[in-house]
Protein backbone atom coordinates (compact mmCIF):
# COMPACT_ATOMS: atom_id res chain seq x y z
CA UNK A 1 0.00 0.00 0.00
CA UNK A 2 2.72 2.71 1.00
CA UNK A 3 3.86 2.14 -2.94
CA UNK A 4 0.68 4.09 -3.70
CA UNK A 5 0.52 7.81 -5.04
CA UNK A 6 -1.35 10.20 -2.49
CA UNK A 7 -3.70 13.07 -3.62
CA UNK A 8 -5.79 15.58 -1.64
CA UNK A 9 -9.13 16.02 -2.81
CA UNK A 10 -11.87 17.70 -0.80
CA UNK A 11 -13.94 15.34 -0.04
CA UNK A 12 -15.34 11.01 -0.45
CA UNK A 13 -18.86 11.16 -1.72
CA UNK A 14 -21.40 8.98 -0.79
CA UNK A 15 -21.53 6.08 -3.19
CA UNK A 16 -17.49 6.10 -2.05
CA UNK A 17 -15.86 7.86 -5.18
CA UNK A 18 -14.32 10.89 -5.05
CA UNK A 19 -13.09 13.54 -8.14
CA UNK A 20 -9.76 14.42 -8.45
CA UNK A 21 -9.39 18.36 -10.02
CA UNK A 22 -7.33 21.41 -10.38
CA UNK A 23 -3.66 21.12 -9.32
CA UNK A 24 -4.01 17.47 -7.50
CA UNK A 25 -5.62 16.43 -11.27
CA UNK A 26 -2.70 18.03 -13.27
CA UNK A 27 -0.06 16.28 -11.05
CA UNK A 28 -1.65 12.93 -11.41
CA UNK A 29 -2.01 12.68 -14.75
CA UNK A 30 1.64 15.02 -15.90
CA UNK A 31 3.72 14.11 -13.46
CA UNK A 32 2.45 11.01 -11.62
CA UNK A 33 1.08 9.52 -14.65
CA UNK A 34 -1.94 7.90 -13.44
CA UNK A 35 -4.32 6.57 -15.55
CA UNK A 36 -7.34 3.96 -15.90
CA UNK A 37 -6.52 1.31 -13.24
CA UNK A 38 -4.18 3.23 -10.83
CA UNK A 39 -4.32 2.10 -7.22
CA UNK A 40 -3.70 5.62 -5.57
CA UNK A 41 -4.47 7.35 -2.09
CA UNK A 42 -6.85 9.85 -1.42
CA UNK A 43 -6.62 12.32 1.57
CA UNK A 44 -9.32 14.34 2.68
CA UNK A 45 -7.75 16.31 5.66
CA UNK A 46 -9.62 13.68 7.48
CA UNK A 47 -6.82 12.21 9.31
CA UNK A 48 -7.69 8.82 6.83
CA UNK A 49 -6.35 7.51 4.26
CA UNK A 50 -7.86 6.16 1.26
CA UNK A 51 -6.66 3.09 -0.54
CA UNK A 52 -8.74 3.84 -4.56
CA UNK A 53 -8.80 2.83 -7.73
CA UNK A 54 -8.62 5.78 -10.78
CA UNK A 55 -11.83 4.30 -12.83
CA UNK A 56 -12.10 6.75 -15.39
CA UNK A 57 -9.88 9.84 -16.66
CA UNK A 58 -11.32 13.10 -18.39
CA UNK A 59 -9.92 15.97 -19.76
CA UNK A 60 -9.67 18.10 -16.47
CA UNK A 61 -10.31 15.23 -13.53
CA UNK A 62 -10.70 11.85 -12.98
CA UNK A 63 -12.45 10.00 -10.72
CA UNK A 64 -11.41 7.01 -8.14
CA UNK A 65 -13.77 4.35 -6.65
CA UNK A 66 -12.77 3.81 -2.87
CA UNK A 67 -12.07 0.23 -2.12
CA UNK A 68 -10.60 0.45 1.93
CA UNK A 69 -10.12 3.30 3.98
CA UNK A 70 -7.48 3.07 7.61
CA UNK A 71 -6.62 5.69 10.13
CA UNK A 72 -3.51 7.71 9.04
CA UNK A 73 -0.51 6.28 10.80
CA UNK A 74 2.20 9.32 10.82
CA UNK A 75 -0.06 11.91 12.41
CA UNK A 76 1.40 14.10 15.24
CA UNK A 77 0.00 12.91 18.78
CA UNK A 78 0.11 16.16 19.88
CA UNK A 79 -0.59 19.56 18.38
CA UNK A 80 2.04 21.58 17.69
CA UNK A 81 1.53 25.13 16.30
CA UNK A 82 4.40 26.83 15.00
CA UNK A 83 4.23 30.97 14.47
CA UNK A 84 6.79 32.12 12.33
CA UNK A 85 7.94 35.66 11.00
CA UNK A 86 7.58 36.53 7.44
CA UNK A 87 10.49 35.52 5.80
CA UNK A 88 12.12 37.08 2.93
CA UNK A 89 12.45 35.25 -0.50
CA UNK A 90 11.29 31.57 -0.30
CA UNK A 91 12.42 31.00 2.84
CA UNK A 92 9.21 30.86 4.67
CA UNK A 93 8.29 28.28 2.12
CA UNK A 94 11.22 26.29 3.63
CA UNK A 95 10.01 26.92 6.87
CA UNK A 96 6.55 25.64 6.18
CA UNK A 97 7.79 22.57 4.44
CA UNK A 98 10.26 21.46 7.26
CA UNK A 99 7.58 22.25 10.07
CA UNK A 100 5.32 19.94 8.39
CA UNK A 101 7.67 16.77 8.10
CA UNK A 102 8.18 17.68 11.35
CA UNK A 103 4.63 17.00 12.55
CA UNK A 104 3.00 20.93 13.24
CA UNK A 105 -0.10 20.91 13.31
CA UNK A 106 -1.10 24.36 12.48
CA UNK A 107 1.68 27.33 10.78
CA UNK A 108 0.72 30.51 11.36
CA UNK A 109 2.84 33.74 9.49
CA UNK A 110 2.74 36.80 10.98
CA UNK A 111 3.97 40.55 10.01
CA UNK A 112 6.12 42.20 12.74
CA UNK A 113 7.87 45.31 13.86
CA UNK A 114 11.14 44.59 11.84
CA UNK A 115 9.50 42.33 9.53
CA UNK A 116 10.60 43.17 5.94
CA UNK A 117 8.59 40.56 3.76
CA UNK A 118 5.11 41.00 2.30
CA UNK A 119 2.78 37.91 2.19
CA UNK A 120 -0.22 38.21 -0.25
CA UNK A 121 -2.86 35.93 -0.78
CA UNK A 122 -1.00 34.03 -4.11
CA UNK A 123 1.84 33.89 -1.72
CA UNK A 124 -0.50 32.31 1.07
CA UNK A 125 -2.11 29.97 -1.69
CA UNK A 126 1.21 29.03 -2.43
CA UNK A 127 2.57 28.37 1.38
CA UNK A 128 -0.44 25.75 1.55
CA UNK A 129 0.61 24.10 -1.85
CA UNK A 130 3.88 23.48 0.07
CA UNK A 131 2.14 22.37 2.95
CA UNK A 132 0.01 19.79 1.00
CA UNK A 133 3.27 18.81 -1.24
CA UNK A 134 5.30 18.18 2.05
CA UNK A 135 2.52 15.93 3.54
CA UNK A 136 2.62 14.03 0.66
CA UNK A 137 6.00 13.31 0.54
CA UNK A 138 6.57 12.39 4.33
CA UNK A 139 3.38 10.53 4.25
CA UNK A 140 0.93 12.32 6.39
CA UNK A 141 -2.68 12.52 6.39
CA UNK A 142 -3.10 15.93 6.76
CA UNK A 143 -1.57 18.77 5.66
CA UNK A 144 -1.33 21.32 8.23
CA UNK A 145 -3.35 24.59 7.55
CA UNK A 146 -1.52 27.80 7.51
CA UNK A 147 -2.73 31.20 8.07
CA UNK A 148 -1.58 34.63 7.71
CA UNK A 149 -1.55 37.40 10.46
CA UNK A 150 -1.12 41.30 9.61
CA UNK A 151 -0.43 42.29 12.98
CA UNK A 152 1.60 40.14 15.56
CA UNK A 153 -0.86 40.57 18.54
CA UNK A 154 -3.14 38.56 15.99
CA UNK A 155 -0.52 35.56 16.22
CA UNK A 156 -0.74 35.37 19.06
CA UNK A 157 -4.27 35.55 20.27
CA UNK A 158 -4.85 32.71 18.15
CA UNK A 159 -2.43 30.43 20.12
CA UNK A 160 -4.31 31.14 23.65
CA UNK A 161 -5.61 27.56 24.02
CA UNK A 162 -2.02 25.68 23.71
CA UNK A 163 -1.19 24.45 27.28
CA UNK A 164 2.76 25.76 26.32
CA UNK A 165 3.42 28.71 24.57
CA UNK A 166 7.43 29.73 23.52
CA UNK A 167 9.05 32.82 22.80
CA UNK A 168 11.93 31.62 20.88
CA UNK A 169 14.06 35.43 22.14
CA UNK A 170 17.58 36.37 20.58
CA UNK A 171 17.93 38.72 23.26
CA UNK A 172 17.59 36.66 26.14
CA UNK A 173 19.85 35.77 28.90
CA UNK A 174 18.27 32.50 30.20
CA UNK A 175 15.06 30.40 28.91
CA UNK A 176 11.75 30.75 31.09
CA UNK A 177 10.97 27.15 30.19
CA UNK A 178 12.67 23.92 30.12
CA UNK A 179 12.28 22.45 26.66
CA UNK A 180 12.56 18.81 27.68
CA UNK A 181 9.78 18.76 30.09
CA UNK A 182 7.08 19.89 28.00
CA UNK A 183 4.01 17.92 27.29
CA UNK A 184 0.51 18.65 25.57
CA UNK A 185 -0.22 21.53 23.02
CA UNK A 186 2.74 23.51 22.12
CA UNK A 187 2.76 27.20 20.23
CA UNK A 188 5.94 28.19 19.70
CA UNK A 189 7.27 31.59 18.59
CA UNK A 190 9.99 32.68 16.11
CA UNK A 191 10.52 36.01 14.49
CA UNK A 192 11.51 37.23 11.17
CA UNK A 193 14.96 38.20 9.71
CA UNK A 194 14.86 41.56 12.38
CA UNK A 195 13.98 39.90 14.97
CA UNK A 196 11.68 40.92 17.83
CA UNK A 197 11.45 44.13 19.60
CA UNK A 198 11.88 44.42 23.48
CA UNK A 199 7.94 45.76 22.78
CA UNK A 200 6.67 42.71 21.21
CA UNK A 201 8.79 40.61 23.79
CA UNK A 202 6.36 42.25 26.51
CA UNK A 203 3.55 41.97 24.47
CA UNK A 204 4.03 37.77 24.15
CA UNK A 205 5.06 37.73 27.96
CA UNK A 206 1.30 39.53 28.57
CA UNK A 207 -0.40 36.70 26.10
CA UNK A 208 1.53 34.29 28.73
CA UNK A 209 4.43 33.23 26.44
CA UNK A 210 7.81 32.08 28.06
CA UNK A 211 11.08 33.62 26.93
CA UNK A 212 13.11 30.55 25.50
CA UNK A 213 17.20 31.25 24.54
CA UNK A 214 18.45 28.95 21.39
CA UNK A 215 22.03 29.64 22.86
CA UNK A 216 24.81 32.17 22.68
CA UNK A 217 25.05 31.64 18.28
CA UNK A 218 22.56 34.32 16.46
CA UNK A 219 20.87 32.27 14.66
CA UNK A 220 19.29 32.87 10.84
CA UNK A 221 15.38 32.61 11.29
CA UNK A 222 14.48 29.89 9.04
CA UNK A 223 17.09 27.73 11.09
CA UNK A 224 15.84 28.81 14.35
CA UNK A 225 12.13 27.84 13.34
CA UNK A 226 13.42 24.23 11.87
CA UNK A 227 15.22 24.34 15.05
CA UNK A 228 12.92 24.94 17.54
CA UNK A 229 10.44 22.60 15.87
CA UNK A 230 12.48 20.07 15.84
CA UNK A 231 13.48 20.19 19.57
CA UNK A 232 9.83 20.60 21.01
CA UNK A 233 8.59 17.82 18.57
CA UNK A 234 11.56 15.43 20.12
CA UNK A 235 10.56 16.51 23.55
CA UNK A 236 7.10 16.01 22.99
CA UNK A 237 8.04 12.36 21.79
CA UNK A 238 7.19 13.01 18.20
CA UNK A 239 10.60 12.34 17.05
CA UNK A 240 11.46 8.87 19.15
Amino acid sequence: MSGRKRFFVSHINADNTAVLDGEEFIHAKTVQRVEEGTEIILLDGSGKEYFAIVSKVEKRSLTAHVTGENDGEREPQTKIYLLCGALKGDKTELVVQKATELGASKIGIFNSEYCSAFINSNKLERLNKVAREAAKQCMRSRAPAVEYFDTFEKALKSAQNYRNKIFACEFAHSSEIVLSDISGATALTVGSEGGFSEAEAALAAEYGFCKLTLGKRILRAETAAISLMTLAAYALGELK
